[in-house]
This record gives C-alpha cells, structure tokens and sequence, in this order.
C-alpha cells in the first residue's frame, strides 16, 4: 500500500507539472496574439482539469475566456461561452479566497458586455430589433446583477413584435422585482430651457462649469413597474387574454395600489376593453391623489388623446397649463389637437358641389377652418415663447399665417431660415 501511494503521488506531481506547462504556453500563445497555439494548449490540459487544484483551474478558464472572446467575432453563442469561462474564474477564486485573476476577469467580462451593448444598439438604430434583444438578453445573462439589460432586451422584443419572448422577460423582471429606479443627474440646458439627464455626476458638473446649462439637480427616475405591468397587459391583450391582462394589473399593484403609473396602465386597459366607465373611473383617481402635479396633468393628457379621447386630452393639458403656465408641450399638443380638425373640415369642402347651397356651406367651412387656425395660434405662440427653436412650431404657425394672409408668416419664414439656413 505504501509503494502504491507514492506512485500516485508521484503521477499527480507530473500531470500537475504537465499542467502547468501547457498553461504557460497557452498564456504566453496568448500574449503573442497566436490563439490557434494558445487553444491548443488548453485542449492539453482539459482531460485532466477534474484533478487539477483550484489555482490552475482559475488560470485555465481566465485563459480560456480569452481565446473564446478573440475567436467570437459576432457569434452570440461563442460570446456566451467566453462569459461563461469567465465567470467560471470568478466563481473558482470567489469559493477559494483567491483573487490572482479576478480584477483582470472581471475588466474583460466588462468589455465583453461593452461590445454587446453597442453591437444591440447598432442593430437598434438599423430596426433590428430582435437582434438587438439577442445580444441585450445576453448582456443580462452573462451578469443577472444587471437587470437592467433584461429590461431593455424585453422593449427590444416588443419593437420586433416577438410578444412571446417578450412577454417571458417581463415576467421574469416581475419575479425579480424589478423597478429600474435610479438616481439621475440633471441640468437645465440654457439654449432650449428643457432639463437634461446626464451619465454621471462628473459629466454633469463639467457641463454646467462650461456655462452651457444651469440648475444642477439630483432627481430619482420614475418606476417602471407601471410600465412593465401595462406591457404584459397588452400583450395578453394582443393574445386574447383580457382576464390575464386585467390580473396582470391587480397583481401588479397589490404592492403599490396607488402608483400612478399603475393606475394608469390600468385605465388604458379598460378603454381598450371597452369599458369606458372605468377607465373614467380610475383617471380621475389618479388626477384626485395628486392635482397639483402637471407632469401628471401632462402624462394623462398623452394617454386620453393616444386612446382618442382628444376632449378629455385638451382638458387635463389646460390644467397642466394652469399649474405650470409656460408648459411648452402642453401647448403644442393642444394645438395639434386643435389642428386636426381641419382634415374633416377640408374633406367636406372636397365634397361639395357648385350650386348655390354648396357655396354658401363652402364658405361657412371656409370660416371654421380659419377659426380653427385663429383658435391654434395663440398656443404655438405660447410654446414658441418658452422654446424659441422649437422648428415645428415655428413651421406650423408660418403655414398657418399664410393661410390667414398674417404679415407674421414673412417673420416666422425668417426664423427658419435662420435656424435651418439656406435660402
């Protein structure tokens, strides 16, 4: 037994040996850019990794990370192994209290993720929109810390109308509790009045030194869990499953009953249905716990006019401009609501005849699309006021000046050339 004994001890001192070896080729193949050398070394040392102890697996994974990664290219499913080794060596030193290869692991993994991230957000730009969830889903994968990845890559499956996919993200971010709160840090941009949220404190602080923005603030982003639970909603809704979509809802706010956006989700929910008695219901729950808030006003606004109710739209912006009078988007909005009467107005003038009668409703029609007109320019004149850039105001009152047969239409051409240029 003896005898034994030392020859097995002898025979794991060689392949230990033998590992080491390999691994310092592979490493040193590595380093000289040659991954054909470097893969084959760490081939060498796979058949005995189970024997080998915990430093020497660290290495071999670190190395192993690398070779995957330079090889990868824009194969999701070589990226994914690459993360995977690396993690590998994350978790092996983690459990053993070693951190020779953690620091290094931990910055290529971060790479990895970085070339990921703008890989998706190439592939959003150019509408590819289930590649870009790929490769987000992937980013969250290869670090479920981050589930902010998660989130994206299921708004990304929405894009690409993959309901199924997304559908199994949100629910996932559900489990995980998921809100995407966060601190922002914001500065009022001088040139066009609006509040900008920047990357970081530093970045903001430059920006506002820089005399180009004032009002430096720190604000906390709104939750996203009105948003996640209004989008499984809609999908189920998509799918026919409007009991899924209405418990989606309730099981969201069974932790925050009164979270606006919840409450909101849930109102567009019902007018989708058809029910319009509750959906009335809960918007003026919503605008009762906080009627002081024009955001909100605003907020609501969008949706009444996105779900056609355009009266109920204009109502709640005039009350945002009532709290908040130099609301440049709640003006514009009221506008473009104002304006899109006149489509029916024209299709009736397209429509008549030449008799007598016809000319006289032509010229009544005639007179309610210049009101229209007159009734849209104070607005536009308000948004222009607090946004001076603002082209599409500044667009939409030239044209409506010119119908009008206004003098202001030269002046209004005059600053369009001069934010556009050209002749």
């Amino acid at each position: 037994m003896k005898t034994k004994f030392i020859v097995a001890l002898l025979l794991t001192s060689a392949i230990g040996f033998s590992q080491k070896k390999e691994l310092k080729a592979a490493s040193k193949a590595l380093k000289s850019g040659n991954i054909e050398e470097a893969s084959k070394a760490l081939k060498q040392t796979e058949a005995l990794l189970n024997v080998a102890d915990e430093k020497m697996k660290s290495q071999y994974y670190f190395l192993k990370g690398q070779v995957l990664a330079s090889g990868a290219g824009d194969s999701l499913e070589k990226i994914e192994k690459a993360a995977t080794a690396y993690n590998k060596t994350l978790e092996i030193e983690k459990a053993s209290g070693s951190a020779k290869y953690t620091a290094e692991t931990f910055q290529k993994l971060q790479l990895l993720r970085q070339a990921l991230v703008e890989n998706a957000i190439k592939d959003q730009n150019a509408k590819n929109y289930k590649g870009a969830s790929e490769k987000l889903y992937l980013g969250y994968t290869t670090n479920k810390a981050d589930t902010t990845y998660l989130y994206y890559a299921a708004s990304n499956s929405v894009n690409a109308k993959d309901y199924d996919t997304a559908l199994k993200y949100y629910e996932e971010l559900k489990t995980l509790g998921f809100n995407g709160v966060k601190k922002e840090f914001i500065a009022t941009n001088k040139k066009t009045a609006k509040v900008e949220v920047f990357e970081s404190k530093q970045i903001r602080d430059l920006s506002v030194k820089s005399g180009e923005y004032i009002k430096p603030d720190v604000r906390v982003s709104d939750s996203k869990k009105g948003e996640i639970a209004k989008n499984i909603a809609l999908i189920y809704m998509s799918q026919g499953k409007d009991e899924e979509a209405i418990a989606a809802i309730d099981d969201a706010k069974k932790e925050n009953p009164n979270d606006s956006a919840l409450m909101q989700a849930e109102a567009d929910v019902y007018y989708k249905l058809g029910n319009v008695a509750k959906y009335k219901e809960i918007m003026e729950k919503i605008v009762a716990n906080d009627p002081e808030n024009p955001d909100l006003l605003y907020n609501l606004g969008v949706s009444a006019s996105r779900l056609g109710d355009n009266e109920q739209a204009v109502g709640y912006y005039k009350k945002a401009l009532e709290l908040k009078p130099d609301y440049a988007a709640a003006q514009i909005n009221i506008a473009s609501i104002i304006l899109g009467g006149e489509t029916k107005i024209v299709d009736e003038m397209n429509a008549l005849g030449t008799s007598a009668s016809d000319n006289r409703k032509y010229d009544e029609l005639s007179k309610k699309r210049q009101d229209l007109y007159k009734n849209a320019v104070p607005y536009l004149e308000g948004a222009l006021k607090n946004s001076p850039d603002n082209v599409e105001a500044i667009r939409t009152l030239m044209n409506i000046f010119y119908q009008l047969d206004d003098p202001k239409a030269g002046e209004m051409k005059d600053k369009l050339k001069a934010i556009e240029g050209g002749n």
